[in-house]
């Protein structure tokens, strides 16, 4: 069995470290990414309680079986997780149950694009450029 001299496998060890070293330091753009929101996205201040009970903009609501909840860093948070805590948030609602679908928890940054529909009727009503992510009164 052929075994790799010590140059060997410090010379493959230096790649590895050189490859972790390339992931790490892009991570961060990563981060920062624009994540694209749907057309059927509204605005609104949410805040959790205990699954799947939500208050959205002031009134009780209900998070749908199978909702996803995403944090600033666009990675899946869980309901129970977030229990006592709220923000602004992008939502979904599924159409024919009424219940809150997705939930992407907004940076400070995408709570400054503005203006963004808060209801169903204000989003008929505007347009909506899903290359910008911005949305225009008519």
């Amino acid at each position: 069995m052929t075994r790799c001299s010590d140059a060997g496998r410090r010379l493959a060890l230096k790649g590895v470290a050189a490859a972790a070293a390339s992931l790490c330091a892009t991570l961060p753009a990563l981060a920062q990414v624009a994540r694209p929101f749907p057309a059927n996205a509204l605005r609104g201040d949410i805040r959790f309680g205990q699954p799947p009970e939500v208050e959205l903009n002031g009134q009780p609501a209900r998070l749908a079986p199978g909702a996803r909840i995403r944090g600033t860093d666009n990675m899946i948070a869980l309901s129970g997780s977030l229990m006592g805590q709220g923000g602004t948030v992008n939502y979904t609602v599924e159409p024919t149950s009424g219940l809150i679908f997705e939930v992407w928890i907004l940076r400070r940054e995408e709570i400054a694009r503005r203006p963004w529909p808060t209801t169903a009727e204000e989003a008929a009503r505007w347009a909506f450029d899903p290359a910008a992510q911005t949305w225009t009164r008519r």
